[in-house]
C-alpha cells in the first residue's frame, strides 16, 4: 500500500547522539536480503489483520466459483454491464483528475503563498472530508431538485473527497526545501515551469497516493449516486441484491469492481516508478518564504472561497434551510439523541480496533520494507474498492455458515465490519507516523540493553501517538457516516444517524432527514479539525537555522533520486 504522506527527515538536531539513523546497517533495519528475520509478533499481527480484510475478497471468489462461468459470462458481457463499466470508469477518471488538480493547487496556495487567512482556510478545506458524500448530494438535490446525472456526480464527488489529495500534498509542500525551486529559477525557468517541473515533481508521490484513495472511494460509493440518480456498478449491485435478489449478477459486478481496483493499484505502482525521493544530509531545511500573490490575491481568495462555499456552504445551508422550513412525514418519529449515541459508540469501537490492527503492518512497512510486506499492503488496499454491501454480505455468510449465526446483526459484527472496511485508511496514517519517528532513537534504546518491547512502549509509541490519533479520527469519520453495510448489519431496533437519515430521505421527508444530516456534520467537524491539524504538523515547519553541509558533499536538505 502507498502512504499518502511522504516520509520526512529525522528531526533530531545535527550532532545529537540519537541521530544514528544513517549509521544503521540497511540489512538490520530495512529487512533486506540477508538481514535479520522479521519480528514474529508483527508478522502475526499483520497476517491476522490481512486475513480479516481479505475475507470479503475470498467470499467473492467462492461465490463466483459456485455460480460458474456459464452464468457469469453472459452477465459480464451484456450491454448493461458495459454501460455501467463505462460510466463508473469515466466518472472515476474525471473525479480523480479534478481532485488531483484541486487538492494540489489548494495545498500550494495555502502552504506556499501569502494568502490572507491561510491558517483559517486550512481548517475549512479539510472539514468536507467528514461530510458524507450522500449528505452533500442531499444538500444539492434539496436546493436544486433537477440536479442529477454524470456532471452532478462529478461535482459532488470532487468537492467531497478532494481533501484526500490536499492533506498529503500540503504536508509534502510544507517539508520541501526551497533550494530546488531557487536553482530552477536561477537556470532561467519561469514560475509556471518551475511549479510544474519542481514543485509538482516533489509532491508527485503524495499526489499519486491521494489519487489512489480517491479512485477507490469513488468506485465503491453508493449513497451519493443513488440520490443523484446516476447508475454505477455499485448502485447496480445494491439494486440486484436488495430489489432483484439476483445474487449471480451482483457477484459478477462485484468481481468486476475488484478487478478495477487492482488496475488502479497497478497503475499507481507503475506511475511511481522505481525511484524515491530522499533528503541527504543532516539538519533541517531552510524556512520557506511565502510567495507574494500581489494583484492575484483577490482571484486566489475568490477561488479558495468558492471551493469552501461549494463543498461546505451548500450542504450546511441546505440542512439549515430544511430544518427551519419543517414539514411532516408518514414515518414514525425517531430519537435523534439515541441515533447519535449509537453512531458514536460504533465509530469509536471501529476507530480503536482499526488503529491497533494497523500498527503491525505499518511498522513492518517502514522498519522492514520487504517485497512481501509491500504486497501485503497493496492487497489490503483492495478492500476500499469493494462496496460496503458486498462486505456486509460476506460477513453475514461467514457468521451463518461457521458461527451458527451467533454474531449476525450484533454491534460486535458491525464494528468489526467498519474496522475491516476502513483498515487501509488507518494504515495510511499510522505508516506516516512511523516513517516520521527517528529510527536512531530506537537504536539508542537497544544499545543500552533495553528490551525491544520496552523500547516500543517508551520510545516508539509516544513518537507515533499523534499519528495513531489521526488514524482513529479518520476511521471514526468514515464509520460514523457509513451507510450500505450498516443497513444490512445493524442490530434489530437500533438506528444510526446515517440509517435514520436514509429512511427519511428515501421517504422524501427532507425536513425530518435534515437534523440527522446536521448532527452528522457536527460529529464529523471535530475529528476533521484534529486530522487537519495533525497533517498541519507533519512534518513541523523548519526553523530558520541552516545546518552545515555534511561530509558527503551534498547541500543540506538536498533531494536526490535514488
Amino acid at each position: 500500500m502507498t502512504s499518502v504522506v511522504a516520509s520526512p527527515p529525522s528531526e533530531v538536531p545535527p550532532g545529537d547522539p540519537g541521530d544514528r539513523s544513517r549509521a544503521v546497517p540497511p540489512a538490520r533495519w530495512r529487512g533486506g536480503r540477508g538481514g535479520h528475520r522479521l519480528p514474529r509478533l508483527l508478522v502475526l499481527g499483520a497476517v491476522v489483520a490481512s486475513v480479516a480484510v481479505g475475507l470479503p475478497l475470498v467470499f467473492l471468489v467462492v461465490d463466483a466459483a459456485q455460480v460458474g462461468w456459464g452464468t457469469l459470462g453472459p452477465l459480464l458481457f451484456r450491454r448493461l454491464t458495459a454501460q455501467l463499466l463505462w460510466d463508473s470508469v469515466s466518472l472515476t477518471i474525471v473525479v480523480t483528475f479534478l481532485c488531483a488538480v484541486v487538492g494540489t493547487l489548494t495545498a500550494w496556495f495555502i502552504e506556499r503563498t501569502a494568502l490572507p487567512g491561510r491558517r483559517f482556510w486550512a481548517v475549512l478545506v479539510v472539514i468536507p472530508l467528514g461530510i458524507p458524500d450522500f449528505v452533500v448530494s442531499f444538500g444539492w438535490r434539496a436546493i436544486f431538485p433537477s440536479f442529477g446525472g454524470f456532471w452532478a456526480a462529478v461535482l459532488v464527488m470532487t468537492v467531497a473527497v478532494y481533501p484526500l489529495v490536499y492533506l498529503p500534498v500540503a504536508a509534502n509542500l510544507r517539508s520541501a526545501d526551497p533550494a530546488q525551486e531557487e536553482v530552477a529559477r536561477s537556470l532561467g525557468l519561469g514560475r509556471l515551469r518551475t511549479f510544474w517541473r519542481v514543485t509538482v515533481g516533489q509532491a508527485r508521490l503524495a499526489i499519486l497516493g491521494g489519487s489512489v484513495l480517491v479512485a477507490l472511494v469513488v468506485l465503491a460509493e453508493f449513497g451519493a449516486f443513488e440520490i443523484l440518480g446516476f447508475r454505477t456498478l455499485t448502485t447496480e449491485i445494491y439494486s440486484e441484491l436488495q430489489n432483484g435478489y439476483n445474487s449471480p449478477a451482483a457477484c459478477a459486478l462485484s468481481v468486476l469492481l475488484v478487478v478495477l481496483g487492482i488496475f488502479v493499484l497497478l497503475g499507481e505502482g507503475a506511475a511511481r516508478g522505481g525511484g524515491r525521493g530522499a533528503r541527504l544530509g543532516a539538519g533541517v531545511a531552510r524556512q520557506l518564504r511565502p510567495v507574494r500573490l500581489g494583484r492575484a490575491t483577490p482571484a486566489a481568495l475568490g477561488g479558495v472561497g468558492l471551493l469552501v462555499a461549494v463543498s461546505l456552504g451548500v450542504p450546511v445551508a441546505a440542512v439549515i434551510y430544511l430544518m427551519v422550513k419543517g414539514g411532516n412525514s408518514t414515518l414514525p418519529p425517531a430519537s435523534l439523541l439515541g441515533a447519535a449515541g449509537t453512531t458514536f459508540s460504533y465509530a469509536v469501537g471501529a476507530g480503536a480496533l482499526a488503529t491497533v490492527a494497523a500498527l503491525p503492518i505499518a511498522l513492518l512497512s517502514i522498519r522492514h520494507p520487504r517485497r512481501e510486506v509491500r504486497l501485503l499492503e497493496r492487497f489490503d488496499m483492495l478492500i476500499l474498492g469493494v462496496p460496503g454491501l458486498v462486505i456486509a454480505l460476506a460477513f453475514t455468510y461467514v457468521t451463518e455458515h461457521f458461527l451458527d449465526g451467533h454474531l449476525y446483526q450484533t454491534p460486535t459484527l458491525l464494528i468489526f465490519t467498519y474496522a475491516v472496511m476502513f483498515f487501509p485508511l488507518a494504515v495510511v496514517s499510522v505508516r506516516a507516523a512511523v516513517a516520521r519517528s527517528p529510527v536512531g532513537l530506537e537504536e539508542v534504546g537497544h544499545s543500552l540493553g533495553v528490551p525491544r518491547r520496552s523500547v516500543f512502549w517508551r520510545v516508539t509509541l509516544p513518537l507515533i501517538a499523534p499519528g495513531l490519533a489521526a488514524a482513529f479520527c479518520l476511521v471514526f469519520l468514515e464509520s460514523a457516516t457509513e451507510l450500505t453495510a450498516t443497513l444490512v448489519l445493524i442490530p434489530t431496533g437500533a438506528q444510526t444517524l446515517a440509517t435514520q437519515f436514509w429512511q427519511f430521505q428515501t421517504n422524501l421527508s427532507y425536513s425530518q432527514a435534515a437534523p440527522y444530516a446536521g448532527v452528522i456534520m457536527l460529529i464529523a467537524a471535530v475529528p476533521s479539525y484534529v486530522l487537519g491539524r495533525w497533517f498541519d504538523r507533519l512534518p513541523a515547519r523548519a526553523g530558520p537555522a541552516v545546518a552545515p553541509p555534511p561530509a558527503s558533499g551534498h547541500a543540506p536538505g538536498t533531494m536526490v533520486t535514488l
